[in-house]
């Protein structure tokens, strides 16, 4: 056999010795560890200092009080299941809007589990049967797409016009008022688009909700004062 038929030599690179690895890891370890200080602690520090002598309200949680007390936020959505209040959009927070646990349901829009749901899960399926039935729909009336969907991050303040137009009537069944002045209610609580061009026309039901209280509260101040007439 010549040499050009001898099967060509294969060469292996030799192990890692420890000093190598150490030189590997240790640069490793220490990036991860500069990064975390960072960004997990000097940069929202830097962000806080900056943003709360600016804008003290929003660094500290946009929260709405009434009487003294803190009833919510305008950024974190919260659950109202009384007739009588406007409804938020289904959230997958924890157990509902909770602000330690923020996040969507994962589900992606090929699982069955998103549209037909489970024994512990609502899907789609089942929040537009229970919507339509807790406004009055017609079974196959359409509903907005936020009425049956969880946020990306489970915390939406906001509602759609069309999702807080069909809650008109039941709300104002419930609160024993004409259905044009909760609507009126409802356009007057209307958030145009952000600069004109971003997002869509939203209602936040929280401030919405509110309102509605208030007018309750007037109604009654001037009953009472009749009475006293």
């Amino acid at each position: 056999m010549s040499e050009s038929d001898e099967p060509p030599e294969t060469w292996a690179a030799p192990p890692p010795s420890q000093a190598q690895l150490r030189e590997q890891i240790r640069p490793a370890i220490l990036s991860v560890l500069v990064l975390t200080v960072l960004t997990g602690c000097v940069f929202p520090l830097l962000l806080l200092a900056i943003a709360w002598p600016l804008f003290p309200r929003q660094a500290g949680g946009s929260l709405v009080r009434r009487g003294g007390a803190v009833i919510g936020s305008e950024l974190i959505g919260q659950e109202f299941t009384r007739p009588e209040y406007f409804q938020s959009r289904p959230s997958a927070a924890g157990s509902g809007y909770d602000g330690t646990a923020s996040g969507g349901t994962n589900l992606g829009p090929n699982n069955p589990k998103l549209v037909n749901g489970s024994s512990d899960f609502a899907g789609v399926r089942q929040l537009a049967e229970a919507y339509r039935q807790r406004n009055g729909l017609a079974f196959d009336a359409a509903i907005p797409v936020d009425a049956v969907t969880r946020s990306a991050s489970g915390l939406d303040p906001h509602i759609s016009l069309a999702n807080a137009l069909l809650q008109v009537r039941r709300v104002a069944r419930a609160r024993g008022l004409g259905e044009e002045v909760v609507r009126r209610l409802v356009t007057d609580h209307l958030e145009r688009r952000q600069l004109g061009f971003l997002g869509n026309p939203r209602v936040s039901v929280l401030e919405l909700n509110l309102a509605l209280d208030q007018m309750e509260k007037k109604k009654s101040e001037v009953r009472s004062r009749n009475s006293e007439d």
